[in-house]
């Protein structure tokens, strides 16, 4: 007997445990977005407004026909996914004609990071210095320190490189191999003076030397790095086999100038690249990469070569976007297949520079031609539209169960409002988490899912009258309509999950904000009747109201039709003989 009793007790289990389950985590969730600072969710930008930026796509010199469709294509991938990694913050990015695209940028991102992740071409060399000197300063300072691997060592200083530069050019041209450096045999490599108008030599033996070379060094000696135009076009259009000058920034925020070599490795040759904070080496934040199996043998070739070196010949300068971003010195190959690059990071940059090396470079190089700022003033005035209809649709929902339910529709809009409150919360956290962003479609996402909920308060209220009608008491009737309830639920809520996945994936931009806000809904509505309805169900069915099925409860027996039951009429039995018995 006290099996079947025990049984019993399991199947209703503890339902005022679970309530205050669900309800600690609203409150946690509540508490979270407050804390956060952010208490409304962020709208895209056809309800807040944005920044809307053309930019327009150049051919590199030497080029011919590299604007076309799939290279135009790749780039808006990439463009797209450095801006809109999960597809949700609404950052909309498409092309316009042949050679534009546009990118829309709602309000409440940051605009200006916005626009260098989008327009930034992200092409990432290795090439090994030849020579190096900071610019405008009296006074040598070490330039931004870096690593390749375990064993690499901060870069050497600006005096160090004073020194090895102004070495026999022959000695540098014979371990480094180098076409630049075979170049330079015939004139004196620049010397390092600090002011840089020593550092190269005279235009007089410039000229008896190799046209390239002379070229090479009369663009290093006029190179000043302080100046932004300047940097901006230093090593413009040169190509990755070719030495060029370049400008980096050190650790004391001095520019210093290069003459580099042709690039060893690619940003191809990069696998994954993410941001990590050092807490090693002086704490800071720097960029780790992995290389593929080709890049890792590239790069343990030539720091095996560079470490035969003298200084700066020693040293690889890792430059982006034609810009050196670290030039760390090496003592030996590296072999492990992985590289840092480190230096005056903060978080945000150096996730910035990762998402770009994980993402890759982009196959043209692009200008910005306009930048404008979208109002939101036809968004504003759909949203109020589709927001009144919203309400309409609730209004008609709840009439609907307070005339069919009755009682039981309390249930239900405690369950709504429960289910709203939540999806509330989670998208106000989800903006500053995953950059999702409330655009119209899925604010009609939030709408429709509001049927999606009411159905499942419906399918389990139908199931529990099913069992009354059968006969069966309130509390025996909840446990065992359950069962074939939550079968029903689960089963539609995966249909609609799997629809708004499948519409996710093979959809872009603001129709995924539809699928994304879809799909949540109905995961909090499993949530909400799994850990809200039915222990409340179980909790109110111990009521009197509910168990003796009062008229207004929405399970009075007459109203469903149950018919009492009749009563057996005995048969006559045989007249008993006295004797017998």
């Amino acid at each position: 007997m006290a099996a079947p009793k025990k049984g019993r007790q399991g199947t209703q289990g503890k339902p005022g445990r679970t309530l205050a389950l669900i309800l600690i985590a609203i409150v946690a969730l509540t508490g979270g977005m407050f804390a956060s600072g952010h208490t409304t969710p962020r709208l895209g930008i056809d309800l807040a407004g944005g920044t809307s930026i053309t930019l327009q796509a150049k051919n590199e010199p030497g080029q011919k026909n590299a604007i076309n469709k799939t290279n135009m294509d790749t780039a808006v991938d990439i463009m797209n996914r450095r801006v809109n990694g999960l597809g949700v913050s609404e950052a909309e990015v498409q092309t316009q004609g042949n050679s534009n695209i546009i990118v829309n940028i709602p309000k409440g991102t940051n605009s200006e990071q916005a626009r260098e992740q989008v327009g930034t071409t992200a092409k990432l060399y290795f090439r090994p210095v030849l020579v190096t000197e900071v610019t405008g300063a009296d006074a040598a300072t070490p330039s931004p320190s870096a690593s390749g691997g375990s064993s690499a060592s901060p870069s050497a200083s600006a005096k160090e490189s004073e020194k090895a530069t102004s070495s026999s050019p022959s000695a540098s041209a014979t371990s480094q191999g180098r076409a630049v450096t075979d170049a330079l045999k015939a004139d004196p490599t620049p010397s390092g003076s600090s002011t840089g108008s020593e550092s190269a030599a005279s235009p007089s033996a410039s000229a008896s030397t190799d046209p390239a070379t002379a070229k090479l060094q009369a663009q290093y000696t006029a190179l000043d790095c302080s100046k932004k135009t300047v940097r901006a076009k230093a090593g413009d259009g040169v190509k990755a086999g070719d030495p060029t000058v370049a400008c980096g920034q050190n650790s004391q925020g001095q520019w210093q100038k290069y003459i580099l070599g042709p690039a060893e490795v690619e940003g191809t040759d990069v696998d994954k690249a993410s941001a990590v904070f050092d807490t090693q080496g002086a704490a800071g934040w720097k960029v780790t990469m992995d290389f593929t199996d080709k890049g890792g043998k590239k790069f343990a070739s030539i720091t095996g070569k560079l470490a035969q070196n003298q200084s700066p010949q020693n040293q690889f300068a890792i430059v982006l976007d034609g810009e050196v971003v670290s030039d760390p010195y090496v003592s030996q190959a590296l072999t492990g297949g992985t590289a840092e690059i480190s230096g005056s990071f903060d978080q945000q940059e150096a996730q910035d520079l990762a998402n770009m090396l994980s993402y890759g470079a982009l196959p043209l190089t692009f200008t910005e031609a306009s930048v404008t700022t979208v109002t939101a003033a036809l968004g504003g005035e759909q949203l109020e539209a589709g927001l009144i209809a919203g309400a309409i649709g609730l209004a008609l929902v709840i009439i609907y169960l307070v005339v069919y339910y009755r009682g039981l529709s309390l249930i239900a809009i405690a369950s709504l409002l429960v289910s709203a409150v939540m999806t509330y919360v989670i998208m106000s956290l989800l903006g500053p988490t995953i950059g999702f962003a409330l655009n119209l479609p899925a604010v009609c996402g939030a709408i429709v899912a509001i049927g999606i909920t009411a159905d499942s308060f419906i399918v389990f209220f139908e199931r529990i009258r099913d069992e009354i009608r059968e006969g069966r008491r309130m509390r025996p009737a909840v446990e065992r309509a359950w069962p074939r309830a939550r079968r029903t639920i689960l089963v539609s809520d995966f249909v609609s999950f799997l629809a708004a996945a499948v519409l996710f994936i093979v959809t872009v931009g603001k129709v995924q904000g539809f699928a994304f806000t879809l799909g949540l809904t109905t995961v909090l509505d499993v949530v909400v009747v799994f850990f809200f309805t039915k222990p409340l169900m179980t909790l109110l069915a111990r009521r009197k109201f509910f168990a003796d099925g009062h008229s207004w409860s929405g399970l009075d027996p007459k109203r469903l039709g149950v018919q009492p039951p009749l009563r057996r009429t005995r048969r006559a039995s045989a007249p008993v003989d006295t004797k017998e018995a």
